[in-house]
C-alpha cells in the first residue's frame, strides 16, 4: 500500500478522503482501500445503517440524511433535521454522492462524468449522481481582482470600464461576473469568466491521485472491473483539463457560431480575445431569461422552444458532428419573439465530437428505431462499439430485440428515448461492446433536450422532428455526387497500390533470390513454454544427482548421514517441484 501512494504528496488530502468515506458509511471500502477500519474519534459513533446500508432509494429531498446521522442540507436550501423515528435509511448511491459533494470539485465533476456512463454505473446510481451540483460560496471580489490582473497582464481598470463585484454565478472551477468592457468603438456588455485561484494546482494533485486509486482499486477489488476505473478517470482527465483551458472553450464558441451562422433559433456567444486568457475568459452579455420564464412571463410557447432545441440539437449531432455536451436548462439562455424564439448557448467546455463515420452509423442506429427494426438496431450498435471479446451474434441480437421491443412497439412520440439508449447501451456493454465516450454524451445530450423538451411539451415527438434532418442525410450520403467522390477517392487508392505492388514484389524476390527473406511466427505462450521447459530440466538434472549420489554413497557405507541428506534434499526438490507446478497451472 506504501509504494501505491508514496508518490503522492498530499497526504492531507489521503486523510481527508478516508474521513470522509467513514462519516458516509464508507467503512468496508476505506478498509479495502487500505486506510484501516477504526472510526476516528472526531466523527463519534456509527450509525446503525451506516455499513452497506442499501435503502429504499427514496430521492433525495431537502434534507438529506447523512450515514452518521447528521443532516446534509443542499446548497440554497433548508430544512430541519429530522431526529428520532423520522431517520430514514440512505442508499448507497445517495451517499456516494454526498462523497462527491464532500470532497470538492475535482470529485464533483467526476460523478458528472459518472453520470453520463449508463454502460458502467445502475440506473440508481445515475440518477444520484446527475444531482450533484458544484454551486460554493463565492471568492471574495479582491481574489477575483487579483486574478484578472494577473492573467491579462494589466490592471482591471484599463481592461474593464466597470466590473460588477457580486458574482453572477460561483462554481467549483470558476466565477462568473457581469462587466463592460472598453473598446475603440464604444463600450460593450460583457460577463467574465474567472478562474478561481489555485483550482489548476488542486484538479492536479486530485487527478495523480485518482489516477493511483484507480490503478489500486482494479488490482484489489476484482468486481471493481466492472466499472472500469482506470478509463473513467482517463475521460475525467480529458474532460476537467479541457475546462480549466478556457482558451479552448474560447475555440468552441467560434466553432458553433460559424456552424450557426445565420441560423434563426441558436446564438452562441462573442468571445473578446483582447481580454481573455487560458484562466480569464470575457464574452458578449446575453441579456434575455431561462426557459421557464420565456414561458411563465413572456409568452413564448412550450411546443415551439422544445422544437426549435431539438431541431439545434440535431444540427450539431448529425450535421456538424460537433455538440454542446450538458444542454440543461441553466445552460440556456432564452430571446426574441415568441413566434421565432432565440436559444443562447452558454458554458461550452464541454463538447462532444462525432467523425463522419460514427454519424453515418448514429443515424444508422436512428434510422433503424425509427423502422422498428430489431436486427438493424443490433447491428448498428455493434458497428458503433468496439468488441472486447468474442460476440455470439445470436444471443446478442436477441438480447437486443427483447429490450427495444418494449420501446419500439408503439407511436414514435411515446417512445421513451433516453430510456431505449440507457438500456441498449447496458445490453452492449454485457456482451463485451465497449462503447465510445462521444456517443455516450450524444446520449446525454439527447436525454436532457428530451426530459425538459417533455417537460414543456408533453406531447414533444423527438423522432417525428429528427426524421427530416436523417432524410436529408440520407439523400447528402446516397447523393450522385457523394457516391461519384467516394468512387473516385477508391479509385486513387487502388491505381496508387497498382503503382506500388510492382516494387513491392521486386523487392521480396530480390530478398529470396540472396537469401535475405525471413519469416517469423510469434507463438504467444512460446516464452512461458520455454521458461516451464527449462525449470523441468533444470530441476530433473538436480534431483537426478542428489538421488544418484545419495544411492551411491549408501552403497559405499561409511558416509550414510550425507547420503540421507543428498536423498531427502532431492526428494523435496522434486516434491517443491510439482506443488509449484500444480500452482501455476492453476493460477494460469
Amino acid at each position: 500500500m506504501a509504494s501505491v501512494f508514496s508518490a503522492v504528496r498530499d497526504i492531507g488530502r489521503l486523510r481527508e478522503i478516508y474521513f470522509v468515506l467513514m462519516r458516509h458509511g464508507f467503512a468496508d471500502v476505506a478498509q479495502r482501500l487500505g486506510f484501516g477500519t477504526e472510526r476516528p474519534k472526531e466523527l463519534g459513533p456509527p450509525p446503525d445503517d451506516a455499513e452497506g446500508a442499501e435503502g429504499p432509494g427514496v430521492p433525495a429531498d431537502e434534507n438529506d440524511e447523512l450515514a452518521d446521522g447528521s443532516a446534509r442540507q443542499e446548497p440554497g436550501k433548508k430544512g430541519k433535521k429530522k431526529k428520532g423515528n423520522d431517520k430514514r435509511r440512505v442508499s448507497t448511491a445517495e451517499r456516494a454522492r454526498l462523497v462527491a459533494m464532500d470532497l470538492g470539485p475535482s470529485f464533483v465533476k467526476l460523478g458528472q462524468i459518472a453520470s453520463t456512463r449508463p454502460d458502467l454505473l445502475p440506473e440508481d446510481w445515475i440518477r444520484e449522481l446527475k444531482k450533484l451540483q458544484d454551486q460554493v460560496n463565492p471568492l471574495p471580489f479582491e481574489q477575483i481582482k487579483g486574478a484578472v490582473e494577473s492573467s491579462l497582464g494589466a490592471p482591471i481598470d484599463e481592461v474593464f470600464e466597470h466590473f460588477d463585484e457580486k458574482p453572477l454565478a460561483a462554481a467549483s472551477i470558476a466565477q462568473v461576473h457581469r462587466a463592460t468592457l472598453k473598446r475603440a468603438e464604444g463600450p460593450v456588455e460583457v460577463v467574465v469568466k474567472v478562474q478561481r485561484p489555485g483550482v489548476a494546482d488542486t484538479v492536479a494533485r486530485d487527478l495523480e491521485l485518482l489516477h493511483g486509486l484507480a490503478r489500486f482499486v482494479e488490482r484489489t477489488i476484482p468486481e471493481a472491473h466492472i466499472y472500469s476505473p482506470c478509463a473513467l478517470v482517463e475521460q475525467f482527465d480529458r474532460a476537467i483539463t479541457s475546462e480549466l483551458d478556457f482558451n479552448l472553450e474560447a475555440d468552441n464558441a467560434g466553432r458553433f457560431a460559424r456552424n450557426f451562422e445565420g441560423h434563426p433559433h441558436a446564438h452562441f456567444p462573442r468571445v473578446f480575445r483582447e481580454a481573455s486568457s487560458k484562466r480569464v475568459l470575457t464574452m458578449e452579455f446575453f441579456d434575455g431569461y431561462n426557459v421557464y420564464d420565456a414561458i411563465a412571463k413572456h409568452g413564448h410557447k412550450g411546443a415551439t422552444i422544445a422544437k426549435a432545441a431539438t431541431g439545434v440539437l440535431i444540427k450539431m449531432v448529425f450535421e456538424d458532428g460537433f455538440f454542446h455536451a450538458d444542454p440543461h436548462p441553466g445552460n440556456i439562455i432564452m430571446s426574441g419573439e415568441p413566434a421565432e424564439p432565440r436559444i443562447g448557448l452558454i458554458d461550452l467546455g464541454m463538447v462532444g465530437r462525432l467523425s463522419p463515420e460514427m454519424r453515418d452509423k448514429t443515424v444508422d442506429m436512428m434510422i433503424a428505431a425509427v423502422r422498428q427494426d430489431h436486427l438493424a438496431l443490433a447491428d448498428a450498435l455493434y458497428a458503433i462499439g468496439t468488441p472486447t471479446k468474442k460476440v455470439d451474434m445470436r444471443a446478442y441480437r436477441s438480447e437486443v430485440s427483447v429490450l427495444s421491443d418494449k420501446y419500439l412497439n408503439k407511436p414514435l412520440k411515446e417512445i421513451d428515448l433516453a430510456a431505449m439508449i440507457s438500456d441498449l447501451v447496458r445490453g452492449a456493454t454485457k456482451f463485451g461492446l465497449e462503447i465510445p465516450s462521444d456517443f455516450l454524451l450524444v446520449g446525454k445530450a439527447l436525454m436532457t433536450i428530451e426530459g425538459v423538451g417533455k417537460e414543456i411539451d408533453p406531447d414533444l415527438d423527438v423522432f417525428g422532428e429528427a426524421r427530416p434532418y436523417f432524410l436529408q442525410l440520407l439523400q447528402k450520403r446516397y447523393a450522385p455526387e457523394k457516391i461519384a467522390g467516394d468512387i473516385w477517392r477508391g479509385i486513387e487508392r487502388l491505381s496508387s497500390a497498382a503503382y506500388d505492388l510492382p516494387q513491392q514484389l521486386r523487392e521480396i524476390m530480390e530478398d529470396l533470390r540472396v537469401g535475405r527473406l525471413t519469416v517469423q511466427a510469434r507463438d504467444p505462450d512460446a516464452a512461458h513454454v520455454m521458461d516451464r521447459l527449462g525449470r523441468r530440466i533444470f530441476g530433473g538434472v538436480i534431483v537426478a544427482a542428489c538421488l544418484l549420489a545419495g544411492t551411491w554413497l549408501v552403497g559405499q557405507g561409511g558416509h550414510d548421514a550425507l547420503a540421507w541428506v543428498l536423498l531427502g534434499s532431492g526428494g523435496l526438490w522434486l516434491f517443491w517441484h510439482v506443488v509449484l507446478d500444480i500452482k501455476r497451472g492453476w493460477r494460469r
